[in-house]
């Protein structure tokens, strides 16, 4: 983490992960990440509703494919995408550039502190960037305050693991046959917005209005044949391999290459996928 990236101790471990081992290959693997979320991009974007003009917050950017998607949408107006990690940071930058999108801005920050001005934004967007707030509703309030009254907040959330193949077929793989902790369904982490109850919750506390909860179901594509996919997935989790010996460890890996060339098809390696489009209004 660098010394100028203030971060609310409730996000520090989070800030550890994507300043550091996991934001670097998030920022390695840009194209496949982007690629495994494309059947939820039109629906996602189209949701957004940016247009010319607009001043457009991306929540949790990573490498900038959507705070881009929005710039070229707000002709006129502009983008900041905010993020805790500095490598994925300098990928968004940098494609930004060679696109010259001149008014898309990148910020390291975290967006559960950080002092935007108030009343600055038309929208905030997320692309499965909210689920990681160590206090959703600080988080949720500042974001809040950063809108114009009547502002609108767009996020693609990932619905329960169960509705999620990808999850259950790469953690029971990866297991190698032991049961592993579960974490709490309100812990930061992929889930903690799965329950649609919770985030009205949370955004009602927060100051936003009118919540809105699509259910959206798409193939999640983790790359274009298995030997890609085995890779791709192997460096992505590889930490759950950490505490096994070397049988287990192979055991888990075969299951893991089994599970991916079970699912190679024409349009890659794919696995059932569920999100949730949610959508408020600030006050």
């Amino acid at each position: 983490m660098t010394s100028t990236l203030s971060v609310d101790p409730a996000n520090a471990e989070q800030a550890r992960a994507w300043d550091g081992d996991e934001g670097t290959y998030w920022a390695e693997h840009a194209e496949l990440f982007d690629e495994a979320l494309r059947s939820y991009r039109t629906r996602f974007l189209t949701a957004t509703a940016v247009g010319a003009g607009q001043r457009v917050l991306d929540i949790g950017c990573g490498t900038g494919e959507t705070t881009r998607e929005a710039a070229r949408r707000a002709v006129g107006g502009r983008a900041l995408g905010v993020d805790l990690s500095a490598p994925m940071l300098r990928v968004a930058r940098r494609r930004a550039a060679a696109e010259h999108l001149d008014h898309a801005a990148f910020l390291q920050a975290d967006a559960q502190r950080h002092p935007f001005p108030a009343q600055s934004f038309d929208v905030a967007i997320s692309r499965t960037g909210t689920m990681f707030f160590g206090d959703p509703v600080a988080a949720f309030r500042n974001i809040a305050r950063a809108l114009r009254p009547g502002g609108r907040l767009v996020q693609l959330v990932w619905q329960a693991p169960t509705r999620n193949e990808w999850f259950g077929a790469f953690t029971h793989a990866l297991a190698a046959g032991r049961t592993l902790p579960t974490p709490p369904p309100e812990a930061p982490g992929p889930f903690s917005l799965a329950d649609p109850d919770r985030t009205r919750a949370l955004l009602a506390e927060a100051g936003f209005t009118d919540p809105g909860f699509e259910a959206l179901q798409a193939p999640m594509c983790f790359g274009p044949d298995a030997d890609r996919a085995y890779d791709f997935v192997r460096g992505l989790l590889g930490w759950m391999l950490d505490d096994l010996d070397d049988t287990h460890r192979d055991r888990a890996l075969a299951a893991l290459r089994a599970t991916v060339e079970t699912h190679e098809g024409p349009d890659g390696v794919a696995y059932a996928s569920a999100t949730w489009l949610v959508t408020a209004t600030a006050v």
